[in-house]
């Protein structure tokens, strides 16, 4: 990509005497190198400057200000890249916190840089015509200003912080009227209202005078162009695709300017626009502490989903946990008898030694010319010597739970050599083999327990980049307000929350808390994607500490990091709950939402049943859990009584 540099250049400014106004470090800009597997991001400064009382937003490269400071090449993987400050130190382990997305060894020292100088512009606030805030994956905001001639500049990458800062001194100097149909997309007027007037006038928006308008619109444009004002809304519409315009026309993934999409992934904004009822009161219910009876003649477990059912809504008795964790795992299919769960036994044992005798005969000689084998066992024994190491079945140095923990790891990586292994599989394994204790069941377990949640540890880390895009989406529909103050503070990606999603709140919970809520997130109750609406609701239980206080990315980080046991299990159950049936209550909630919580069904002609009756099926489903959990806080509190309760049916 190329810009005119005779267009802003800095040195085409006539001398006047220059006043700094405002003035931020750490704004990169990405650009293409020569090789299209190559990026180069350039560090500079972001300033506002007057000359002659003229203000005028400034872009320069650190190298140009005679630092030493050169650009930093990664190799670009999926469209996306970007760098890591080796200098912070969250106090914390990174991975476990946010999604690194460049790797340590891929960065070069010093690599030569060739015209720097080029990117470097100048542009005038009032040849501004709009800036559009976009979030580059799981990083930092970057801003794309556009001028008057429709021509848009480089892309401007926040690596720490400041788009708040930096917009908030803008607006000294213009108004930046949000557009009605995008969010992120911000129009550039004066501030002298008489101009604007004049503006609003030659486009003929209006019959009547415009300069009552123009004083509200000053005072409040968000409200004032959706007060009834039509052809402000449409003047908005076309400020977005004119027709005439000077943009290149835009596909519905371009959000960014004229680069492609090789160049910066592509942003989908998703808004609500309709209210929720209110959040309506749940309760949990008694463990699952019958299991025979749920058991015809040979052993046929005869309602699977009332089983689960029982499990979502109240968890497993610790003593049943061994055998019910295998049909909620797999391990053991639901229809299969007493006979046949035997065979499967006696398989599955064979499997697992056959397959753990292949990295057991490995020698140390042929293990030097193995280094993928070399890394997994390394990486095991690291993780192995720090997982659940205040529990007793793995505390001490010469305990056999953790030669169990190191061996089942190990024989995992020969299952699925693809994937080997990923730090954060030794906490999902530790609990299945405190509950089993046995190795083959552990190990069986775990290949269920992956089988829903594999994605998540896939190097291209795509799954959690989407399941933090949905939890987005849920938070724009639950609580708009947090989510847009989490985005004034840069921190609107949610990618806090990444360990939370990696390992399912293992490190955020006791470890007994753990084993009761993965079982219920085991059900898939009520939905798929229930731990986003966990998430959702630890992020609701925490807007008092952030709304209105003065935190930055970093304090929001370590917060959320200090929540650790901190958190009441049912509470946050409870929350998640609330959320799903709020949700689904709503007549007019978004497709988008509705596909992250399972309510979403397709169209189709072949389909007898119509997607509103099945959501009106659904409706009445809902409705019967609210009036159950109604009669349910009405009744007596005997133990007779609460086993006697109805149960929510879900969809």
């Amino acid at each position: 990509m190329s810009y005119d540099s005779n267009l802003y250049s800095i040195n085409s400014i006539c001398c006047f005497v220059t006043q700094l106004v405002f003035e931020k470090e750490g704004v990169y800009l990405h650009t293409n190198a020569k090789r299209s597997n190559q990026d180069t991001t350039i560090p500079g400064f972001i300033r506002i400057v007057e000359r002659g009382g003229e203000p005028a937003l400034e872009w320069s490269a650190l190298e140009d200000e005679g630092r030493n400071a050169a650009a930093v090449f990664y190799t670009k993987k999926d469209g996306e890249g970007g760098v890591e400050d080796t200098n912070f130190d969250p106090g914390y382990e990174p991975d476990w916190a946010v999604i690194s997305t460049v790797k340590r060894d891929r960065v070069r020292e010093h690599p030569p840089v060739k015209e720097t100088s080029q990117w470097s512009f100048s542009l005038p606030l009032s040849e501004l015509y709009s800036l559009r805030r976009s979030r580059f994956s799981l990083g930092r905001n970057f801003l794309v200003f556009t001028s008057r001639g429709g021509h848009p500049l480089p892309p401007l990458h926040f690596h720490r912080g400041g788009t708040r800062e930096l917009l908030r001194a803008l607006q000294r100097y213009i108004i930046l009227a949000p557009s009605p149909v995008d969010g992120r997309l911000f129009l550039a007027y004066p501030h002298d209202s008489g101009a604007l007037s004049q503006s609003f006038d030659e486009l003929h928006l209006f019959d009547d005078g415009s300069s009552d308008l123009v004083s509200r619109f000053i005072q409040d444009p968000y409200a004032t162009t959706f007060g009834g004002f039509s052809k402000v809304t449409n003047f908005f519409r076309g400020a977005l695709r004119p027709p005439d315009s000077p943009f290149h026309p835009r596909g519905p993934q371009d959000h960014h300017g004229p680069h492609s999409a090789d160049d910066e992934p592509g942003f989908e904004l998703i808004t609500c626009g309709v209210e929720l009822g209110p959040k309506p009161d749940v309760t949990r219910g008694q463990p699952l502490d019958k299991w025979e009876e749920f058991l015809d003649p040979e052993g046929r477990v005869k309602d699977p989903q009332q089983i689960k059912e029982l499990v979502f809504r109240g968890g497993i008795t610790p003593s049943l946990r061994k055998d019910v964790w295998k049909f909620l795992l797999g391990f053991y299919p639901w229809n299969s008898t007493v006979k046949e769960r035997e065979d499967i036994l006696r398989m599955k044992t064979d499997e697992y030694f056959r397959m753990k005798v292949q990295w057991k005969s490995v020698s140390e000689e042929q293990e030097m010319r193995n280094s993928l084998l070399r890394g997994y066992r390394s990486l095991i024994e690291r993780d192995v010597s720090r997982t659940d190491r205040h529990n007793t079945f793995f505390s001490g140095n010469d305990n056999p739970g953790l030669t169990l923990l190191n061996d089942v790891l190990m024989t995992y990586c020969m299952f699925n050599f693809d994937l080997g292994y990923v730090q954060g599989m030794s906490d999902l394994l530790a609990p299945l083999l405190f509950v089993t204790q046995n190795e083959v069941e552990s190990f069986w377990c775990l290949t269920g327990f992956m089988e829903m949640v594999h994605q998540n540890f896939e190097e291209s880390q795509e799954a959690m980049k989407q399941q933090l895009l949905q939890l987005s989406l849920l938070m724009k529909a639950l609580d708009p307000e947090l989510l847009d103050y989490l985005d004034s503070q840069d921190s609107g990606s949610l990618c806090f929350c990444f360990r939370w999603l990696l390992i399912w709140f293992k490190r955020e919970f006791s470890f007994e808390d753990i084993l009761s809520l993965w079982e219920v997130l085991w059900t898939r109750l009520p939905c798929e994607n229930f731990h986003l609406l966990m998430a959702a609701s630890i992020l609701e239980s925490q807007r008092g500490e952030f709304i209105g206080s003065d935190h930055d990315f970093n304090t929001i980080l370590k917060h959320i990091n200090e929540l650790t046991m901190k958190l009441d299990l049912q509470t946050v159950l409870r929350g998640a709950e609330a959320n799903y049936l709020q949700l689904a209550c709503c007549k007019e909630l978004p497709v988008k939402v509705q596909e992250v919580i399972g309510l979403y069904v397709p169209p189709s002609p072949d389909d007898e049943t119509s997607p509103e009756s099945e959501s009106h099926e659904t409706q009445q489903l809902l409705s019967q859990s609210q009036a159950a959990a109604t009669e349910t806080s009405q009744s007596s509190n005997s133990t007779t009584a609460a086993a006697a309760r109805p149960r929510p049916t879900y969809p």
